[in-house]
């Protein structure tokens, strides 16, 4: 029996590789293998640390992120709560301005600042990369950066508001100028309109020498009143244009008003509904004697009854039976102006009344020299008889 000696772990290594009918030999030395096994170890054990340390990072990272999470949450809470004390605040701010009392409840205001305060540090002292001195110091800044945005932003909507009360203002201003336009243009309608009204009468009275003008009595300027002149210390009319706009027309309205009332005392429009003329003004052939004749005022024809109205205000100086009028009325006008209504069926003022336009009288009749129903209708001026016609003819 034969013993061989039993070779080495590390011992030489030979492996052969046949092919195509040849074979190669390749000899690994025990140098090699020991080299080899140790970079295999290596590599398993590198491994091995490289999982271990894989995962522990990750369960690492893992906390990381749920403190994050949980600080972040934390934050949001806390900041939610500010708000709203801040909100409780402003609201106290605004009841202490209104109010004005003594008795208003802090308790809930320190309570929930104390829960803000408790949060803030419970966050601080639970996380640890959270650093005290850097939260306040950030919360300060903050504070500040907040309070300048707020400022910024109230400029802001201060500037906004400005402008929107500038083209308000526009607005007002042009719609003031427009309707101070339209009430200029009403007044110089009205006044145009009575100025024609006067110069339609002054036609019959120029006839005669005579002519009545509206400002002969004015006394508005030796008492107190007049126009309306605006006071340049009044910041609300310191607009020159608005300003003279408004002194027109107060100038215009007050003008307005005393031509009104002048003209409520001058004799104008129908003393009767029926303006049938069955013998005018001046010359004429007399009714009942046939011959040429001078007629002082203008017949109006109609039926027996027909009311008869006073064409201005004034005062009845007569109301009486004439012998030649009939049943005659007589009113002073003032200013000059007197209009007599005659043959009447009936009167129903007399001597000393006050009478305004339009107030009936009588009743339309056949009394006196007469040869039929109608009304005698006369205007005089300073005690001249002038043509009634242009007094009825203009409306007032």
């Amino acid at each position: 029996m034969k013993y061989s000696q039993k070779a080495p772990f590390f011992s030489d290594k030979e492996i052969i590789f046949r092919g195509s009918g040849r074979a190669k030999v390749f000899t690994i030395s025990s140098k090699m293998q020991v080299v080899t096994l140790i970079l295999a170890a290596f590599a398993v054990i590198w491994s091995f640390h490289y999982y271990h340390m894989y995962h522990r990072s990750d369960r690492i990272i893992h906390k990381k992120n749920n403190e994050l999470i949980a600080t972040r949450d934390a934050y949001v809470d806390l900041m939610g709560d500010f708000v709203a004390l801040q909100s409780n605040i402003s609201s106290m701010i605004q009841t202490l301005d209104n109010s004005k009392s003594d008795d208003i409840d802090l308790e809930q205001y320190k309570q929930q600042a104390s829960i803000v305060e408790d949060k803030v540090k419970q966050i601080t002292d639970q996380v640890e990369w959270i650093n005290t001195e850097k939260l306040e110091e950030k919360a300060s800044f903050n504070e500040i950066s907040l309070q300048r945005d707020i400022a910024m932003s109230e400029r802001d909507e201060l500037r906004k508001q400005l402008v929107a009360m500038q083209e308000l203002v526009e607005d007002i201003k042009q719609a003031e100028t427009e309707i101070l336009e339209k009430v200029a243009s009403i007044a110089d309608k009205e006044i145009a309109k009575i100025k024609s009204a006067v110069t339609n009468i002054n036609g019959p009275l120029k006839k005669r020498g005579l002519y009545f003008n509206l400002l002969a009595n004015d006394k508005r300027k030796g008492g107190a009143g007049g126009p309306y002149i605006p006071d340049e210390n009044n910041k609300f009319l310191q607009d020159k244009e608005i300003g003279e706009k408004v002194s027109k027309i107060f100038q215009d309205v007050d003008d307005l008003e005393y031509y009104r009332e002048v003209m409520q005392y001058v004799p104008i429009g129908k003393p009767v509904w029926s303006l049938w003329v069955s013998s005018s003004y001046g010359a004429r052939t007399d009714p009942l004697k046939g011959s040429k004749a001078y007629h002082r005022g203008v017949d109006f024809s109609g039926r027996i009854g027909n009311k008869i109205r006073v064409t201005a205000k004034g005062k009845v100086a007569k109301a009486e039976y004439n012998r030649t009028y009939g049943n005659l009325i007589e009113v002073d006008h003032g200013n000059g102006f007197m209009t007599k209504y005659a043959h009447l069926n009936k009167m129903y003022v007399k001597k000393g009344d006050y009478v305004e336009i339009g107030d009936v009288i009588g009743e339309l009749g056949n009394t006196g020299r007469s040869t039929g129903p109608h009304l005698h209708y006369e205007v005089l001026y300073r005690g001249m008889d002038v043509n009634p016609m242009p007094f009825v003819q203009v409306k007032r």
